[in-house]
């Protein structure tokens, strides 16, 4: 059975990019990441009780707050993951509760790629920390967006990847190049199949100096509940889990269903 797996990927899968080493590997622990990132009511922990195949995964929440205007924020992250020109495979699995309210049409945000571009020089708006990739749910959807090019006046583009069931593991594989004019590409896999294929894609910021590198964060990130200055329905408490993180550089490197 091992074989044969590993022969359908390579059929389905593109060729390595670097090595077959993988650069990071988190098999659902709170070890190994640059830092938790856990705002107001929110929390970052590991657990035993609940995980894809390690024993282990990572528990985020989030708690609405009518009197608070800050973010929401619920994730791990690793630093430096990506620069201007490079190509990548991202891959993790996620589970969300299985009471997990599918009918608000509110993004959640599970997964990005963030960076600190304040002092770019190419940065003539001023803002700080941008995020190119963002991947989230909406109702019982998973959507991705690209985004780059000019800081202060970027390209957007929005992609639907797949249906979600609550109280089920989901694995994710995204293979990107990170160029900030139309070369860049995404391809993503949802739970072992290609959801996705788009060439031609501005993925990144400007940055003539390829100084910057984005951070990958993943985790919950209840944005909608910051940007719309509300909460939709009656779920103020936001939970799920992840595990099988990783960044390599080919996709049996990164894919949570490939026992490593």
């Amino acid at each position: 059975m091992f074989i044969s797996k590993i022969a359908a990927l390579a059929l389905l899968a593109p060729c390595t990019l670097v090595s077959a080493t993988p650069v990071f590997k988190n098999h659902g622990t709170l070890d190994g990441w640059d830092g938790t990132n856990h705002e107001h009511k929110g929390t970052v922990t590991q657990v035993d009780n609940v995980s894809y195949n390690s024993g282990t995964s990572i528990k985020v929440v989030q708690i609405y707050d009518s009197g608070y205007t800050g973010r929401y924020h619920s994730e791990v992250y690793k630093k430096d993951v990506y620069k201007v020109g490079d190509e990548g495979f991202y891959g993790f699995a996620f589970r969300l509760h299985s009471t997990w309210d599918t009918s608000s049409k509110q993004s959640y945000n599970i997964a990005q790629f963030i960076s600190n571009l304040e002092d770019n020089p190419d940065n003539t708006c001023g803002d700080g920390f941008i995020p190119s990739m963002m991947m989230w749910v909406e109702g019982n959807e998973l959507k991705i967006r690209s985004k780059g090019g000019n800081m202060c006046d970027s390209t957007l583009k929005k992609f639907s990847v797949g249906t979600i069931k609550p109280g089920s593991w989901h694995r994710v594989v995204l293979q990107a190049k990170w160029e900030s004019d139309n070369s860049g590409y995404y391809k993503v896999w949802f739970d072992g199949k290609q959801a996705l294929e788009k060439s031609g894609l501005i993925t990144t910021y400007r940055d003539t100096q390829k100084k910057y590198g984005f951070q990958f964060r993943t985790g919950l990130y209840a944005n909608a509940w910051h940007d719309d200055k509300h909460m939709d329905g009656n779920q103020g408490t936001r939970q799920l889990w992840i595990d099988e993180v990783a960044i390599g550089n080919k996709y049996e490197d990164v894919d949570p269903g490939v026992q490593q």
